[in-house]
């Protein structure tokens, strides 16, 4: 009888999911624009610059430094300054990232074997995108010295490095973002639909019905907690198809250690949905509070900066954040191929996560039909 219950309950659930206009928005918007706008758009790298280049040098190095700059593909246009002025105008405006001043004497510097100076003018309002062409202008300017009868001598008396990147060679921007995309899509997903469960039946007057229903409270926990975690899993196999087959990502290891993971994972999210939804009176409660902890869940995961930068007092408040978890198995299970203790290590702390969330929600929603 009691699956018979939990059964009619996971039904409903879908139907009220599905045959919703906002919930079916729900479930096919956000996944289509994030798959397309954080695979394609939303990169770390920094490409397609604008610099200013301010030469007063007319000998034969200065001139090699302007064409190795203007034919570096990192810069989309390289403009030619004539006075500093027009250089301190463009920082301002911020027609440029970065601008290069090539002293008077930089060639003769270079051919008596004497260290030149290369001023570069960056763009501090744009923090990040400036360090990485600061980078790249460093590259090629460590290029040209090289070369130069200077760098020529002490070449045999240098060490030379040669980086090589383990599990992604090529550094593939989209082989790191949608891994990444399927922790963020099913954290997305789970919360929202659990956060309105409840608090839509409150606002359609079903929440008496189903209070006085044959359904005991852990059935209704249950009825409520599996429909968002089977769309979950719906989401994260189209992620993954799309991960394989159309970005490349390479699969290395165990999809049955990636989908068993998983579970947890979405219980622990649908946990946290089930919390906000008994906490919320309205649906619009409940979307701003999955939204209050998904934000924050997302910037204090891993997603895009590493843990191990963030503040020391910030880094514990991490602990109780599944997406944080769950990106170090995807990730490893899609590049690394990861051993299964490795994978139970990051599991245990989403199964503590999950029965502390679902008890929350139990203990608040019993409290709730009292």
């Amino acid at each position: 009888m009691w699956w018979t219950r939990l059964k009619a309950l996971i039904v409903k659930e879908l139907l009220a999911v599905l045959r919703d206009p906002r919930g079916r928005t729900i479930l096919i918007g956000p996944p289509i624009v994030q798959l397309l706008v954080f695979s394609y758009a939303a990169t770390l790298e920094v490409r397609n610059v604008d610099v200013m280049l301010l030469n007063r040098d007319s000998g034969y190095w200065g001139q090699e430094l302007v064409q190795r700059i203007d034919g570096s593909p990192t810069f989309r246009q390289v403009i030619i300054a004539g006075t500093p002025a027009t250089v301190r105008d463009a920082i301002d405006r911020q027609t440029v990232t970065a601008a290069i001043e090539i002293g008077a004497d930089f060639s003769r510097k270079i051919e008596a074997g004497e260290p030149a100076d290369l001023q570069v003018i960056l763009d501090g309002r744009r923090s990040n995108a400036s360090q990485i062409v600061s980078g790249y202008i460093t590259q090629i300017v460590a290029a040209l010295s090289a070369e130069t009868p200077a760098g020529i001598r002490g070449g045999a008396r240098s060490v030379t490095t040669v980086p090589r990147n383990w599990f992604n060679p090529n550094l593939i921007f989209q082989w790191f973002m949608v891994p990444n995309l399927i922790a963020s899509i099913a954290l997305l997903i789970g919360l929202i639909v659990t956060a309105l469960s409840i608090a839509r039946e409150r606002e359609l007057g079903t929440f008496d019905q189903l209070m006085v229903s044959p359904l005991r409270t852990h059935e209704i926990l249950i009825g409520k907690l599996i429909p968002p975690m089977m769309i979950g899993l719906f989401h994260m196999t189209v992620y993954i198809l799309a991960a394989i087959f159309i970005f490349g990502v390479p699969l290395r290891g165990s999809l049955l250690l990636l989908y068993g993971s998983s579970l947890f994972y979405l219980a622990s999210v649908a946990g946290l949905g089930l919390f906000i939804s008994a906490l919320s009176m309205t649906q619009q409660q409940a979307i701003l509070g999955a939204f209050l902890f998904m934000v924050p869940a997302m910037l204090l995961s891993g997603f895009a900066t590493p843990i191990e930068n963030m503040p020391d007092w910030l880094q514990p408040v991490t602990l109780i954040n599944p997406l944080r978890y769950f990106l170090v198995i995807v990730k490893g299970i899609f590049l690394k191929d990861i051993p299964l203790m490795e994978v139970w290590h990051q599991t245990w702390p989403l199964c503590v996560i999950a029965v502390g969330t679902l008890s929350a929600a139990s203990w608040l929603f019993r409290r709730r039909l009292e």
